[in-house]
């Protein structure tokens, strides 16, 4: 007993960190920075990688294509090796949803040293930069397939070459936008001169299992890169959320995006490094209005959400590994063990550190709750939560070293790197 007296008054002092010094990383009010219409609105190309995407982009394609946004703009959906026909409904939601034009790029299989998502958004991005030629004001937009690698749509009929755009939002296929959406994200860039304006889209949270699990997920991401310390100038914390991405492309030719992290399985974080390192202006909030469509309703869904880059987030470093198991056990499972234990002994300084250190815990996860929208009584419900994550990443490791790493949608990193 004396043993757990000790862990539960060093986890008591671990949250009494946590919630002062760890950059407030529970408080939920990280949202758009002040923000006004720029004189002149800058021409945006909205890229997104899309690969089995079929079941989701009815409720997403069209968001995007219906931006009311005062500048030109264009969508380029890049079709990555697509079994489920999603390039032929991307072109039929197209024509029935008018809006901005749409083009669908057709890159092939990833090259050698390529993860698929950043193979599709190099591709994205080379045609948005290509100067290709773009609908004029006022035309019909239409969706043109890329017939091959690096291939360029045929002009349509008052068309005419349009410059590399000055900025580029890098958007995922789950992701459904409000309309002012880009609006937004460009006001804000453009008013603080930010060079990477990120929102953590606001993921599904239906099932038992996503409320359980979905909130905890972006909360221990806060945990690890605390909003305010990234988008403290002169900061060396970096990160993103790489369902919503708003880069200013100068920024990205000076970082090498997508080149210089084409290996990345954690390729948002990996994105927002790059950025920094170059000199640029980075800057993540939680969305108001940009919402994941996508379902997670079993666990085993998502279990391969949260596995499938657990250890490259480690470094596929055994030591980095060990010390995440015992510090997930100290931190959240130690509070609640102390508790009962001491309560059940008739020791009350145990039970008073662990229920003080697991009061501080549900605490400060309460803010996330009310974000998702989830009742407070899943608040002491989140050391059953990390247990989960605990598994889920020590089975990330198990996979990657039976060369089953980063699995996902039919295709394995075994070996992936994260720069």
């Amino acid at each position: 007993m004396g043993f757990l007296l000790v862990a539960a008054c060093a986890s008591l002092a671990v949250w009494l960190w946590l919630t002062l010094g760890q950059g407030m990383f529970w408080r939920t009010d990280t949202r758009l920075p002040p923000r006004h219409a720029p004189d002149h609105w800058p021409s945006v190309a909205i890229v997104v990688p899309a690969r089995d995407e079929a079941e989701v982009l009815p409720r997403s394609l069209p968001s995007l294509l219906a931006q009311d946004y005062p500048g030109e703009a264009e969508v380029i959906l890049v079709d990555d090796g697509s079994t489920d026909g999603t390039a032929d409904l991307a072109r039929r939601l197209a024509g029935a949803h008018p809006g901005l034009p749409l083009t669908v790029l057709s890159p092939g299989e990833p090259g050698a040293g390529w993860t698929g998502k950043l193979w599709a958004l190099r591709h994205g991005i080379a045609h948005a930069r290509s100067g290709t030629p773009r609908p004029a004001p006022g035309s019909s937009p239409a969706a043109v397939p890329g017939a091959s690698p690096g291939a360029s749509p045929a002009p349509s009929p008052g068309s005419s070459p349009g410059p590399a755009p000055d900025y580029l939002l890098l958007t995922d296929a789950d992701i459904a936008h409000a309309p002012d959406s880009l609006r937004e994200l460009v006001s804000a860039a453009t008013s603080a001169d930010l060079d990477l304006v990120s929102q953590m889209a606001r993921l599904r949270a239906v099932s038992v299992w996503e409320r359980l699990i979905v909130p905890a997920f972006v909360y221990f991401f806060a945990q690890l890169y605390p909003f305010r310390w990234i988008n403290r100038p002169g900061t060396r914390t970096a990160a993103a959320a790489g369902g919503c991405v708003l880069l200013r492309t100068g920024a990205a030719v000076r970082a090498g995006i997508p080149e210089s992290i084409r290996q990345a399985v954690i390729d948002d974080v990996s994105l927002a490094r790059a950025v920094q390192r170059a000199g640029g202006r980075i800057w993540l909030g939680l969305a108001e209005r940009v919402d994941s469509v996508r379902p997670y309703s079993s666990l085993t869904d998502l279990w391969r959400m949260v596995s499938r880059s657990a250890y490259a987030q480690l470094r596929h470093q055994p030591l980095l590994l060990a010390g995440t198991v015992a510090g997930l056990v100290l931190v959240y499972l130690v509070p609640p063990a102390a508790l009962l234990a001491g309560l059940a002994a008739g020791r009350p300084a145990t039970a008073w550190a662990g229920g003080l250190a697991w009061l501080l815990m549900a605490g400060t996860y309460l803010p996330m709750l009310r974000y998702y929208r989830q009742p407070a009584v899943l608040a002491p419900l989140l050391p059953l939560t990390a247990l989960l994550y605990l598994l889920m990443t020590v089975d990330s490791a198990v996979q990657h070293y039976r060369g089953r790493g980063a699995a996902w949608k039919g295709r394995t990193y075994a070996r992936p790197s994260d720069a």
